[in-house]
């Protein structure tokens, strides 16, 4: 079988579980995993004969997506902000909007220009994506992350490792409020915590319902926004003076969570749109006037 005879049949399998785009690209990442050829290398080969190693590691990806698991799990691997992260089933898939939250981070850190090296807390890191591209971004900030999978934070040790970045990862329950207690004063507190409610099962995708971590997905229908009411607490005692609080959340609860982190005393409070216009991050700055403390 030629290459572009591969390739066409992957596809073709593919158009019965995903749009032809999607199907198009997740075909394009199998074949360049399995053949190790870029898509320039691919067209120039097209017409050469795949080694029986080949095909047979194709038709077991093959088999494996046709069960809806994620291309990302087939291959053991995702990008993010440039570097390539291993994931497995016990953390979620990076995704683009968590890009954006990183340049915003960024962004604040470089406009305010006060600390060159600044204390920064990501809480619920998973695949450690988000802590490690703000290290590898700004070298000189001691980057804490925590979560509370042991599993998730054997995958983001050996992120940080392949990225060559230093980060402390700590396994901590941050619903446990002895447990956040411990959690060192920081500068900036960052988190893509679980904000799906329950019933919205219904309505996902099988690939992600049927493969990703329900515990770094969901929370129960009565009380959304936990986490955020957690992440408020911890602020009051552990944000310094200038610091910020950033996170990703729901994109129907926008307004819910900004509400929250008002009544709870923050200054201001931003909600901004992804790229593909949907409210999908916020940040919050505290009041030392509301009763922050901070050196």
């Amino acid at each position: 079988m030629t290459l572009y005879q591969a390739t066409s049949a992957l596809q073709s399998q593919l158009v019965q579980l995903y749009d032809e785009r999607e199907a198009a690209n997740i075909a394009a990442l199998v074949i360049e995993h399995v053949t190790g050829w870029k898509r320039i290398d691919r067209v120039l080969n097209k017409h050469s004969s795949l080694p029986a190693e080949q095909l047979a590691l194709l038709e077991k990806d093959t088999a494996q997506l046709l069960q809806h698991r994620p291309v990302q799990y087939v291959l053991g691997e995702a990008w993010f902000w440039g570097m390539k992260f291993f994931v497995n089933e016990q953390v979620l898939i990076p995704r683009p909007e968590t890009e954006e939250l990183v340049d915003w981070i960024l962004h604040d850190l470089k406009q305010a220009g006060r600390k060159s090296k600044p204390k920064i807390l990501d809480v619920g890191t998973g695949s450690g994506c988000l802590a490690i591209a703000l290290k590898k971004e700004w070298p000189g900030a001691q980057m804490i992350a925590c979560d509370v999978s042991r599993e998730a934070l054997l995958v983001a040790g050996k992120n940080a490792a392949a990225n060559a970045v230093q980060v402390d990862f700590l396994q901590t329950d941050f619903l446990q409020p002895e447990q956040r207690n411990r959690l060192p004063v920081v500068d900036v507190l960052v988190s893509n915590p679980p904000y799906i409610p329950i019933d919205d099962k219904k309505d996902m995708q099988p690939h992600v319902l049927q493969y990703e971590p329900h515990l770094a997905l969901f929370v129960e229908n009565n009380d959304p926004l936990i986490f955020y009411k957690a992440m408020a607490g911890f602020a009051k005692k552990h944000l310094l003076q200038g610091g910020a609080l950033y996170a990703e959340i729901h994109e129907h609860m926008g307004q819910a969570v900004s509400e929250l982190f008002q009544a709870e005393g923050f200054r201001k409070v931003e909600v901004r749109k992804d790229l593909q216009g949907r409210e999908r991050m916020v940040r919050a700055l505290p009041s030392t006037e509301a009763g922050f403390n901070g050196p």
